[in-house]
Order: C-alpha cells, then sequence, then structure tokens
C-alpha cells in the first residue's frame, strides 16, 4: 500500500514525512511548509493508514524463543497510579521478542482472564 490521490507535491510530501518522523504536529508543518492545515492533517492520516496496512501484515507472526511480556498504562489524569488507579488511563499489553519485534494491543484491563487469550495467539508453547 502507498499514498495515492495526493495533490500535494512530491517536495512537500517528503517534506511532511520528515516532519511526520520528527512528531512535528500536522498544523506546525502546515505553517512551517505555507499550506493548508487541513491537507498536512489528511496527509499525516494516510501515513498512519500506511503504517497500520504494514503493521497487519506482520499481525499473523508467532513470537518463539526468548519473550518478555509487559503492561503499560497511558494518558489519564494522575501520574503513577496503577491497576485499580489507572481510571482514566488506556492499557497496553505488549510482546517483545528479544532481538525482534513487539507486538502490542490496547487491552481492556489486565486481569487473568483478559491477557493468556493474547498470550496463546501470539506466543509460540515451550518459549
Amino acid at each position: 500500500m502507498k499514498i495515492t490521490h495526493c495533490k500535494l507535491k512530491k517536495s512537500i510530501q517528503k517534506r511532511l514525512l520528515e516532519f511526520f518522523v520528527l512528531e512535528v504536529t500536522a498544523r506546525s508543518a502546515a505553517d512551517i511548509l505555507g499550506i493548508q492545515p487541513n491537507s498536512a492533517i489528511l496527509f499525516y492520516h494516510k501515513i498512519r493508514q500506511v503504517i497500520d496496512y504494514h503493521l497487519s501484515l506482520e499481525a499473523n507472526d508467532i513470537f518463539e524463543g526468548k519473550i518478555e511480556l509487559d503492561e503499560s498504562y497511558f494518558g489519564g489524569h494522575r501520574k503513577g497510579k496503577r491497576s485499580l488507579g489507572a481510571v482514566g488511563k488506556v492499557s497496553v499489553f505488549g510482546i517483545l521478542k528479544r532481538q525482534g519485534k513487539v507486538f502490542t494491543v490496547v487491552v481492556e484491563n489486565t486481569k487473568t482472564e483478559t491477557l493468556p487469550p493474547v498470550i496463546k495467539m501470539k506466543v509460540k508453547p515451550d518459549s
């Protein structure tokens, strides 16, 4: 998959991609490049769609060997709170293959009923 139906010049597209990698907001990039903010926002959205497409192709890979599992909480009002105190935060569960790839998934909670199905789906037994 690639970005199609884009009316921006290739040089502008290249600069927007550089700003995307540098984590510059679409509105700030638009101001710097002198283009409409909605054009930059749409281009950033298309970049995210391409990234999502390529990540979904690798989503069926199964991890084996030495792996690490961990969960983390993002957003919310309070810093440092975990589990029950994580109200308003998003729980993300991750699987890392050492010297390899990472798989992450947003989960409702990190209880025992939620995580084992994800682990069984992505991790080869005896890993």
